[in-house]
């Protein structure tokens, strides 16, 4: 993954270890569309205690969600980076948005000039 972007220059690391909250947001989103996946196979297949359509429904959804794997983790880097960084149309004009550590935050202190 690059260092930053190659249209507007905004740092894509915030800060040392920003990506470790994408952990969070990957679960969530995994977390979802296990239920969805789950719902889904109730309505069309339906469970019963009398076979192994639950154990089937675990696995077919594991292989499901390590397959997906690659897409979850960009989508919840995106996902985590616009917590932090909204979309700015006027990005050409603008300063890229860095964490200041002397404020801790990621306020845009005013320019001194």
């Amino acid at each position: 993954m690059p260092d930053k972007c190659p249209e507007c220059g905004q740092p894509f690391e915030l800060e040392v270890g920003f990506w470790y909250g994408t952990g969070y947001v990957s679960y969530a989103l995994s977390f979802a569309l296990s239920v969805a996946t789950f719902v889904a196979w109730w309505v069309i297949i339906g469970f019963s205690t009398e076979d192994s359509r639950f154990f089937w429904w675990m696995g077919l959804n594991a292989v499901f969600l390590v397959v997906m794997q690659p897409w979850l983790m960009r989508l919840s880097r995106v996902v985590y980076l616009y917590f932090f960084v909204s979309y700015d149309p006027n990005y050409r004009e603008t300063q890229v948005k860095k964490f200041d550590y002397d404020t801790g935050s990621y306020l845009k202190k005013p320019e001194e000039e």
